[in-house]
């Protein structure tokens, strides 16, 4: 059976050493680098499936990096910080970050992350095979977004997410409902997390982000997904 690769990326190598020892008793297949500028070429040469980036790096730092990595790749990241106000971490999603974890960290809080993260990229949903909604079309079992029949990039939380809501079409959502399906039973605090990815997915879908006509705001409760005609 093929092992996870995971990149761990941090300038501190007791805490390269305290993952990457934790992640490869696990069965995890783990590769390390030292600062962004490795971060970017490891991943390039390596293609992991999961990124966890520490954030205060030397030459290049993490919220730098994990954006150059989106500007080609999907790969799952998970952010580590010692920072943990909302607008540090709002700048992080808004970058490509997928998860964000406060460092100091527990190793059980790190790994519960990983797994979530993993299981999103790989998710599927074979009954739902394609959804169709005004000029927007989704073919669940390839994982593929269309408008205006031209493919749409996400990332993979986005994919989940828009799934989800696509999988409840029509239904009024909380967002702790939200954050529990898309992310995980662990998370149903973390709200700065869907107004960004909401965001960025009103940007990708919508043919007018501030108007949005497929994902409307429920003040106050949540969000619904509408299927257009």
């Amino acid at each position: 059976m093929k092992k996870n690769k995971i990149l761990v990326v941090d300038d501190e190598p007791k805490i390269r050493m305290f993952i990457r020892a934790n992640l490869e008793a696990r069965g995890y297949e783990v590769i390390v680098a030292e600062d962004g500028n490795e971060a970017l070429e490891k991943t390039s040469l390596e293609l992991p499936d999961i990124v966890v980036l520490d954030v205060n790096m030397p030459r290049m730092d993490g919220i730098e990096a994990c954006r150059r990595i989106r500007e080609w790749s999907d790969i799952p990241i998970i952010v580590l910080s010692v920072r943990g106000d909302e607008k540090d971490k709002v700048s992080a999603l808004d970058e490509g970050a997928d998860d964000y974890v406060t460092n100091p960290f527990g190793i059980e809080d790190l790994l519960a992350r990983i797994r979530v993260a993993l299981r999103r990229s790989t998710a599927g949903n074979p009954s739902l095979p394609v959804f169709s909604a005004g000029d927007l079309e989704l073919d669940l079992s390839k994982r593929l977004v269309l408008k205006n029949g031209t493919v749409i990039k996400l990332t993979g939380t986005e994919y989940e997410l828009l799934a989800y809501f696509i999988s409840n079409c029509d239904k009024i959502l909380t967002h702790q409902e939200l954050l529990h399906n898309v992310w995980g039973p662990e998370y149903g605090e973390e709200s700065e997390y869907l107004r960004v990815f909401i965001r960025q997915l009103r940007r990708k879908i919508e043919n007018d982000p501030s108007n949005p006509q497929f994902i409307v705001t429920v003040p106050r409760i949540g969000y619904r997904f509408v299927k257009l005609q």
